[in-house]
């Protein structure tokens, strides 16, 4: 048997640190030998819970399925792992000091078969791969990484337009995956409100932040999912903070209701995400006289947040996501045409307008609310598989399919936004796969001084 043993401190709550570690699947973050880390059955991480990791070997790769065999929250976790080669216990314990936490971890490998006559030979190597695993470890849980910039080889595909087109597929998602700094951040003092989320990219969002422990105020139209929205989710990850706000935001009379529910309450916001949306691909007006998408992809998103900036400014570091799409790179900003007309309506179009449209008031809203420590970033998902891309785009999902992101990898930055400390230091931003991106891949698409100006002056004035 090898057996490995490093220890270190952090100043960070004992609680923090061993939320973090808890969910295995954070191995791929900070073990540079796991390549990838699910967790395989439902249900808050608790004793039995096990992960399924890719490790990687000298050549090739090999499956470890992992059982937490011990729990005790804030003090003790072991896990136990299998694998065609060895067998594996990790044992981390956990101690305050009066700075932050003290981390013990343990490893003992037991070899099989002919394997196990080698591990003397096999002792130092092992060794070393210990004290990097535990490096990376103790890199996460610093969490001190400097603010978000694009690598190079980004900008030049950006720049090359195919190329950064390319990247919204899977292959973009798989390809950024593997730089991506660690993401440790405590969320069990956040409260988030989520607006579209019952299924999709705001349903994987809800999921990835009700894991973390954060609050959660979901907004939906339907009445009839919002049990079930809530009971699946309380389900899987633990989390009894989780709460539903019925609303038609394509109607400004309710998202004004909300805005007043929302104010009486008085609880206040770290985080909103504007994700609600649809391509209509049949015009139509709202009763209030509106056009649809205007209504829902642009003016609900600008009225709520608007109405919810003071219980933003009652939060410490207080985030706004912004939900775009990359087909905004198509459109210019044509405050004239943000509300379609029913002649020669195109729902992709109108759409990608209203995309473009948000955009931009991310960037005003980011350069009007600095001073007030409101971050306002965009991010768009590429190209995922949804269930609105299946209703409103079928051609566009029967070619793509095979290349198509999951929700969970569509809403990965949405979460990062949301979550990473090192997002909170820059504002006014575009990111996709967690990386600042262009807001225009094409010249043509630039907008004048006056027309940013014009659209504040028309949302104000619709406002």
């Amino acid at each position: 048997m090898i057996e490995l043993h490093e220890k270190f401190e952090v100043d960070r709550p004992r609680a923090e640190v061993f939320a973090y570690l808890r969910d295995f699947r954070s191995a791929a973050e900070w073990d540079h030998t796991t390549r990838s880390a699910r967790k395989a059955t439902p249900g808050p991480v608790d004793v039995g819970s096990r992960f399924d990791l890719v490790c990687k070997l000298p050549l090739g790769t090999i499956d470890i399925e992992y059982t937490v065999t011990h729990l005790e929250p804030g003090r003790a976790l072991t896990l136990q792992g299998q694998s065609r080669l060895f067998a594996v216990t990790d044992v981390i314990h956990f101690s305050d000091t009066a700075t932050g936490c003290h981390i013990d971890y343990r490893a003992h490998f037991a070899f099989h078969g002919p394997l196990a006559a080698l591990e003397p030979a096999m002792r130092n190597g092992m060794a070393r791969m210990g004290r990097k695993a535990v490096a990376g470890m103790r890199r996460a849980l610093q969490d001190d990484f400097p603010p978000p910039a694009a690598a190079s080889d980004t900008r030049r595909a950006d720049a090359w337009l195919v190329p950064g087109v390319a990247l919204f597929s899977s292959a973009g998602y798989r390809r950024g995956r593997k730089r991506w700094n660690p993401v440790s951040a405590w969320m069990g003092d956040k409260h988030a409100l989520i607006t579209g989320a019952s299924s999709g990219l705001g349903y994987a969002t809800a999921l990835e932040l009700a894991r973390t422990g954060a609050a959660l105020t979901l907004v939906i139209r339907d009445e009839a999912k919002a049990q079930p929205l809530v009971a699946a989710l309380r389900r899987e990850t633990g989390n009894e903070h989780i709460y539903v706000e019925l609303a038609d935001l394509r109607l400004m009379r309710e998202v004004d209701a909300l805005v007043q529910r929302l104010t009486l309450r008085d609880r206040p916001i770290d985080i909103l995400v504007n994700n609600a949306g649809a391509l209509f691909t049949q015009w139509g007006q709202t009763d209030e006289g509106l056009e649809q998408s205007f209504a829902l992809l642009l003016l609900a998103p600008y009225r709520l947040t608007r109405g919810l900036k003071p219980l933003l400014r009652q939060a410490p570091a207080p985030r706004v996501i912004n939900v775009v799409s990359g087909g905004m790179y198509s459109q210019r900003l044509e405050v004239g045409r943000l509300q379609a007309g029913s002649d020669g309506y195109s729902g992709a179009e109108t759409y990608a307008r209203a995309k473009r449209a948000l955009m931009v008031l991310t960037e005003q809203w980011a350069a009007d609310w600095a001073r007030e420590g409101i971050v306002v970033n965009a991010m768009h998902p590429g190209w995922a598989d949804t269930p609105g891309v299946a209703k409103s785009l079928p051609g566009f999902r029967k070619l793509t399919r095979r290349i198509l992101r999951s929700p969970d990898q569509g809403a990965d930055t949405i979460v990062w936004l949301a979550r990473a400390t090192e997002a909170g230091k820059v504002s006014g931003q575009l990111f996709l796969d967690r990386e600042p991106r262009p807001t225009h891949l094409l010249a043509r698409t630039q907008e004048s001084p006056g027309e940013r100006a014009a659209l504040r002056e028309y949302m104000e004035a619709v406002f």
